[in-house]
């Protein structure tokens, strides 16, 4: 089924702020009304050739972040806010934290991540080095990829995860200090649009018996993951240009098995969901608070189903 349009209205209900002296202080009330369908394969061939900007402004065709040549077979494209988001900032470090690039080329398919934001690319060296994120981040300042999938626009904070381990207070001292950093650069501004949230949509092939090997590992710089640039086209600025494929003359053809929007500014998936649907072994690295902890291992935000049980199967045969 076909997402349901992002509406980018602001939620029914006028967030209000809570007085109370804790860690859900100044957290604002409500949610958008959002939902987890699957992207259509019409969808995906929509935007496949939608622009995204790596570190240096260079384009790419978004699909090259989940296929053709050196891309691994599974590929977890994850959509943050703004550069400059405390949040999403403390959700990569918990990701990079409990997943390595290593432990996920080690999976029986090649699996890898990519992570999106809505802010200039000049601001991603800044992002990657905040975050200590190890995988390969791209912009897309125009956010249309945001809209095609799905993804809404709020303000509304919601319940405190388990990923965010820093108090919002300290959290959002730290936004306002790298923005004033980016002064002189010019990006002070260019974070990307504050109400904008995201969420994570997993790539997965449409045959598990494709014959479509293996990538092979690449060496990035730092900031860009192993993958390096993954093997992009010379994607021109109108979204046209050579195709990547997987060395026999075609792409191999992806679908999103699994995918989740968020709802609130820090809603993303917790991480032990990710481990699951990637088909890595443990929850991640837990927190002091029990209680978060306990929430973000029990339960779960997205929907579909990953080729996860069948790597399962994989490695008992093996």
């Amino acid at each position: 089924p076909t997402p349901a349009p992002a509406t980018n209205k602001p939620p029914s209900k006028p967030p209000s702020v809570n007085t109370d002296v804790d860690a859900s202080a100044l957290d604002f009330e409500g949610t958008v009304d959002s939902n987890n369908d699957l992207p259509s394969a019409a969808t995906l061939a929509r935007i496949g050739n939608f622009l995204v900007l790596d570190r240096d402004g260079k384009s790419h065709a978004f699909k090259t972040l989940y296929t053709g040549k050196h891309v691994a077979r599974r590929v977890l494209i994850i959509f943050v806010r703004h550069f400059f988001c405390g949040n999403c900032q403390e959700y990569l470090r918990s990701v990079s934290s409990s997943i390595s690039p290593d432990s996920l080329l080690r999976l029986p398919i090649s699996t890898f991540i990519a992570v999106v934001g809505c802010g200039d690319p000049g601001l991603i060296d800044m992002y990657a080095a905040e975050t200590g994120c190890p995988f390969p981040i791209y912009a897309d300042p125009t956010r249309k990829l945001y809209e095609e999938l799905g993804m809404m626009r709020t303000l509304a904070m919601g319940t405190r995860p388990a990923y965010t381990k820093q108090h919002l207070f300290k959290s959002s001292i730290a936004s306002v200090v790298q923005g004033l950093k980016q002064i002189k650069s010019g990006l002070a501004t260019k974070g990307g649009d504050a109400r904008q949230i995201g969420g994570e949509f997993l790539f997965e092939p449409l045959d598990l018996q494709s014959p479509v090997g293996t990538p092979f590992g690449l060496s990035g710089e730092s900031g860009e993951g192993m993958f390096g640039s993954l093997g992009t086209s010379d994607t021109s600025l109108d979204g046209k240009g050579g195709v990547v494929d997987d060395g026999a003359g075609r792409e191999e053809q992806k679908r999103v098995t699994w995918c989740h929007r968020m709802r609130t500014t820090r809603d993303h998936a917790e991480v032990p969901e990710l481990m699951e649907v990637l088909g890595l072994d443990g929850n991640g690295v837990p927190i002091a608070d029990q209680k978060r902890w306990i929430k973000a291992v029990e339960s779960r935000k997205g929907t579909g189903l990953s080729m996860a049980s069948q790597m399962s199967a994989m490695k008992e045969d093996a």
